[in-house]
């Protein structure tokens, strides 16, 4: 598709923002916006061609709006992603990089999130939906906030106006709902049991860096379930804006907040940490089906969400909107991990279309770090985990369980889509090595990376998963072995059952 398109078909959000002189007429007519977050989840739709999934809701959202091809995580764990998405700003200059940290700590001057801007311009901003499992109402931003209420940022830290619903008298809105059905919990054997379509095991198609056995098969096509589930939510949300008269004039934007939760997923900068759906659909101002596949950062959504409200974009921000088309495109992206819960890695990626350059700081950290809290969620990793052991494991599945890194990796994103084979010191891509090394370097010259920094850990609350999985190894070896076997216990009975011991509340 030609570039000149997309520009026409998205520069209508401009015309119709600004039918009318009068403030009352300009506001009647600007665009609400629905944000959909969906949790921990990389292109794993029908629509970018994952085999045994069905998606027919966000299939015709794409069919009918733009779907980006090579959209990219600037993180690939939640709140960090989150909080680039919420400002505009790349969470390593705000320093929003370590999860969930920084809670008590305002956002520096000038940073605002997008809300205060378009609460200025005549928005409601809503957070949640009821309509949704678990009411959709996720913020995890990792600077000083709170979900209600006015911002200043100084004494006031509201970030949106109500809760739970859109109405026709909130317009123009803002909604962001978050379907957390994807993220990994203990309702996954439900919703696969409730499941009138059960993702059959046999037809998944397992990337070479999995063993191929019955428990992963099964775990794939419970993740498949649940994006199935979600699909349906979309549905549902879509559904409620037609009964209200409202889905003509409400541009929605899809989005997953981070990768795929498994194996070289979400907490690292490989593609299915990194590679995001990216879908906008509007009625009123986009005209059938077309395929983006420029550079996308998930940072660039704040931006595009203020120019469709007819806000100027502040000075500051990193990202760059989809509406406008860009005379000097995006040449890479770049992307960070840092510290998730106990266990920190300071690894960036840098991803242009053909290639993944990924620089690991910290070397001496096996990929599979033990991290509590994954311990409970991740049955791939116990079952292939008990074969590497035993040495049956492929040399690129074994990688993974490796007590090293490698300080340094390249890789041919297009030939080589799931990184097999690392390009780094091979002289024949001695000038893309280089040419790579010089896009990290020119990043980093630009902004300062607080990822880098010494860590103060009284912002950073260590995860009581720690405390869980220790208490779980020395009381309670019979939920270690189902663990080893591929069973998920659950981290919220774990957590039950430590506390009833330990005598807490």
């Amino acid at each position: 598709m030609k570039k000149t398109s997309i520009k026409i078909a998205l520069l209508t959000l401009i015309g119709i923002i600004s039918v009318g002189c009068a403030q009352q007429k300009e506001e009647k007519h600007k665009p609400n916006v629905l944000f959909i977050l969906s949790e921990d989840m990389s292109i794993d739709l029908e629509c970018y061609g994952m085999p045994a999934v069905k998606t027919p809701v966000l299939n015709k959202l794409a069919a009918t709006g733009i779907q980006y091809m090579n959209a990219y995580g600037n993180n690939s764990i939640c709140s960090p992603s989150r909080s680039n998405m919420i400002t505009g700003v790349h969470q390593n200059i705000i320093n929003a990089q370590h999860h969930r940290s920084n809670r008590d700590i305002p956002l520096a001057a000038p940073f605002q999130p997008i809300t205060s801007y378009l609460r200025d311009a005549g928005y409601t901003c809503i957070i949640g939906n009821k309509i949704v499992r678990g009411g959709g109402k996720k913020i995890d931003v990792n600077f000083k906030h709170q979900a209600l209420g006015e911002w200043d940022g100084k004494k006031k830290f509201g970030l949106f106006d109500k809760k739970d619903n859109f109405q026709p008298e909130d317009q123009p809105f803002f909604a962001q709902v978050t379907l957390n059905v994807t993220h990994r919990g203990g309702w996954w054997n439900q919703v696969r049991n409730k499941s009138k379509h059960k993702v059959n095991p046999a037809d998944v198609v397992l990337p070479p860096h999995y063993a191929d056995t019955p428990e992963i098969r099964l775990d794939w096509a419970k993740y498949l379930d649940q994006i199935e589930y979600m699909d349906n939510e979309v549905g549902l949300l879509l559904t409620d804006l037609e009964k209200k008269g409202m889905r003509d004039n409400t541009i929605i934007i899809f989005i997953g907040d981070n990768g795929r939760c498994n194996v070289r997923g979400k907490g690292y900068v490989y593609e299915p940490g990194l590679h995001l759906p990216l879908i906008v659909n509007w009625p009123a101002g986009i005209t059938g089906g077309k395929k983006d596949t420029r550079l996308v950062a998930s940072v660039d959504v704040a931006a595009t969400i203020l120019e469709a409200a007819g806000v100027e974009l502040p000075k500051y921000m990193t990202a760059r909107s989809l509406i406008t088309e860009d005379k000097n495109p995006r040449e890479y992206i770049y992307s960070a991990r840092d510290l998730w819960d106990e266990i920190l890695e300071q690894s960036r990626a840098i991803t242009t279309h053909e290639y993944r350059y990924m620089k690991n700081n910290i070397t001496d950290l096996s990929y599979d770090a033990h991290q509590a809290y994954l311990e409970f969620y991740r049955p791939a990793v116990h079952i292939m985990r008990g074969l590497n052991e035993k040495g049956d494991l492929t040399p690129l599945q074994a990688k993974f369980f490796a007590p090293t890194k490698e300080p340094e990796e390249l890789y041919d994103i297009i030939n080589d889509p799931y990184e097999t084979n690392n390009l780094i010191n091979n002289p024949k891509y001695k000038e893309v090595a280089e040419k790579m090394r010089g896009y990290y370097a020119d990043w980093n010259a630009k902004n300062h990376d607080h990822g880098l920094d010494p860590i103060n850990w009284e912002n950073c609350p260590p995860p009581k998963a720690v405390k869980v999985v220790k208490w779980l190894k020395k009381e309670r070896p019979d939920i270690i072995n189902k663990m080893k076997k591929g069973i998920e216990p659950g981290f919220g009975e774990a957590t039950k059952a430590y506390k009833k011991a330990m005598k807490l509340n």
